[in-house]
């Protein structure tokens, strides 16, 4: 038994298997490029990752204050209230940001919780805290 194939046939089956064979070599090579630990995808450490995040502004630190003192954030100081009572205090032109909300705290507006604030300049601009207060804070503060 004699099998035959048309021509037709027999140009479509090479160009299917050139397209297979050209389609296996890219991923193979597509693979070894993004390999961990290659130039490409290299392997970090943990200390690596820790001295990037401290040059990039550290990380937010809770921190507690008592009922009665005042936080003065400096230029560029992220805070969030996570329990307790606090206002805010702005300056004389501005208050600070409520990055959640996009407001505008002016002095004595409460600080809900859980929201993002951003002191923008170093010139007093900060909170009053109601009650004790938990905070996560990034950026230099006093308190007084």
């Amino acid at each position: 038994m004699e099998i035959r194939i048309s021509r037709r046939t027999a140009v479509i089956c090479a160009v299917v298997l050139t397209c297979a064979v050209a389609v296996a070599a890219a991923v193979a090579v597509r693979a070894a490029d993004g390999a961990p630990g290659s130039e490409s995808d290299p392997v970090v450490t943990k200390s690596y990752v820790d001295k990037q995040l401290s040059e990039a502004g550290g990380v937010f630190v809770p921190l507690e204050v008592s009922a009665g003192k005042r936080l003065i954030g400096g230029a560029g100081t992220e805070i969030i209230l996570r329990s307790g009572e606090a206002s805010a205090i702005g300056s004389e032109s501005n208050g600070i940001s409520d990055l959640t909300e996009g407001l505008d705290l002016q002095t004595g507006a409460a600080v809900s919780r859980d929201h993002l604030l951003l002191v923008p300049r170093d010139d007093g601009r900060g909170l009053s805290a109601t009650t004790d207060v938990w905070l996560m804070i990034r950026g230099p503060y006093t308190i007084n």
